[in-house]
């Protein structure tokens, strides 16, 4: 490794973080919200970083701060965004809309109902809508897409909203 020059390391440390930043994007269930602008700003601040090891090899101390920006992202970051991208109540919503388009495609229907999402909600446990209480006692996310879908019946936040375009489905923290 030290015959290589400090160019060709700095080039093979940037492939290497790309290589990681889109394959932890493509990691993430296509039903959810990737983030992709936010997975875009990392890459391009791990490139900036690349850029700079290229140009600037005087300083040892520049070096490493930005090898060490180039490991926080382009590495920790796609890896911690990919790894937290599916909390509880998203598992959830996606176990629900599995279920609800294995319901409508049972049916032979080219869509999901609403009615489909809440028997698949009420089926694992759960509850669309938000919850009725004092302050707020409309119900809301119950009868149009996008749902409110909570893993508990009595469940208050964090919950997930779930919509469909025919049989497609879109999960967000809503």
């Amino acid at each position: 490794m030290q015959s290589l020059s400090p160019r060709v390391r700095a080039l093979g440390a940037a492939g290497v973080c790309l290589l990681i930043a889109v394959a932890a994007g493509l990691a993430v269930d296509s039903r959810l919200d990737r983030h992709w602008v936010l997975r875009g700003v990392t890459a391009f601040l791990a490139i900036c970083c690349t850029t700079l090891l290229l140009t600037d090899q005087t300083r040892r101390l520049r070096q490493i701060i930005t090898a060490v920006g180039l490991a926080m992202f382009g590495v920790v970051i796609p890896v911690t965004q990919t790894t937290w991208s599916k909390p509880p109540e998203i598992k959830f919503a996606l176990q629900v809309a599995t279920d609800a388009k294995a319901a409508a495609e049972k049916a032979s229907r080219s869509s999901v109902s609403v009615a489909d999402v809440k028997a698949a909600a009420e089926a694992r446990g759960g509850e669309i809508g938000s919850p009725a209480t004092e302050k707020s006692p409309q119900v809301r996310g119950a009868d149009a897409y996008p749902l409110i879908v909570r893993a508990k019946r009595d469940q208050g936040r964090p919950w997930a909203c779930l919509s469909f375009a025919g049989l497609d489905a879109k999960v967000r923290p809503c």
